[in-house]
């Protein structure tokens, strides 16, 4: 794998619109190209045969059944105490334009 230059990292500067030291040039140049080499370690892992993980918990489903719960209270009652209300829905001030 290529190493980054040090033009490579004023370039990546220019367009990020940093300002860098000579100090911090030297040590973006050394950590990025440190970054690039064990990205290209890790390229070399056979991953062949191994299953995708999404999720490490062991959890198969942890959602709950909805139920239904009557509190004895209709839509309109609800809505009764709303300054404001349209088609039976609470109508508010538009807050973005």
């Amino acid at each position: 794998m290529a190493k980054l230059t040090r033009e490579d990292i004023l370039k990546l500067a220019q367009l990020s619109k940093l300002s860098l030291t000579e100090s911090e040039i030297t040590e973006f140049t050394t950590d990025i190209n440190n970054i690039l080499n064990y990205v290209e370690q890790l390229q070399k892992v056979d991953t062949k045969g191994l299953v995708p993980t999404s999720q490490v918990t062991g959890l198969v489903n942890s959602t709950r059944p909805d139920k239904i719960i009557d509190y004895g209270y209709s839509p309109a009652d609800l809505l009764k105490n709303v300054p404001n209300v349209q088609e039976q829905q609470i109508k508010v001030k538009r807050i973005l334009e």
